[in-house]
């Protein structure tokens, strides 16, 4: 399973220009908790995140007695998403492996991945997208291997089943290398934990029973 095939696309993106307030409506209004930053060739140049956005733009209530000493940052209030993106920006290409891109997420504790072709950003993808995948529906992944299996060897040889995103298939022949082949299709489902593929147990005690 490659990031284009679960990446989101097209990416609501920004520009360095673009004031905090306004980054902070769109990442408000649709529901996304970073967005990426690009130039005016759509290269990437930086990532905002809801953080960044949100650091020293809440004020303490003045009323409050808790903190009577303190009187802002003394920094001034960033105006620009140029003033407080995250730069540079860790990326992948639309080919790279989602195992690969959802252990990048997780180890620098980042909720999205601009996806790029080149430098110019194509799509992202985001925690919500890895759940997505994961919580696809068992019958809908059986239908996506079935396809694949049939485009590769017929409609009729495959058997297939799916649970909890683990995919069992079937196969009318006795062909490792035909096994191996269905084993990586389905492995690059969506929504495919894991998955084998073995000579179809009654077609093989059938051919025995007759030799």
């Amino acid at each position: 399973m490659r990031a284009k095939d679960i990446m989101s696309s097209p990416v609501l993106t920004v520009a360095s220009s673009t004031t905090v307030k306004e980054a902070a409506s769109l990442l408000a209004s649709h529901g996304f908790t970073a967005a990426p930053v690009v130039d005016e060739d759509d290269r990437l140049v930086g990532v905002v995140t809801e953080a960044d956005l949100v650091r020293d733009r809440i004020p303490r209530d003045p009323r409050s007695l808790i903190h009577p000493e303190t009187h802002g940052t003394g920094h001034g209030v960033a105006h620009t998403v140029g003033e407080v993106m995250s730069t540079p920006a860790a990326s992948m290409s639309p080919g790279s492996d989602v195992a690969d891109v959802a252990a990048g997420l997780l180890g620098a504790g980042h909720r999205s991945m601009p996806i790029v072709d080149g430098s110019r950003v194509v799509g992202i993808v985001t925690r919500r997208d890895l759940l997505r995948t994961i919580a696809r529906d068992d019958e809908a992944v059986a239908k996506d291997v079935r396809h694949r299996l049939e485009i590769y060897g017929g409609s009729d040889r495959w058997t297939v089943r799916v649970a909890d995103g683990v995919v069992t298939i079937d196969d009318e022949y006795d062909d490792e290398t035909d096994r191996h082949v269905a084993t990586v299709l389905a492995r690059a489902v969506p929504g495919v934990a894991s998955a084998s593929c073995d000579r179809r147990a009654s077609v093989a005690g059938t051919r025995r029973s007759h030799e």
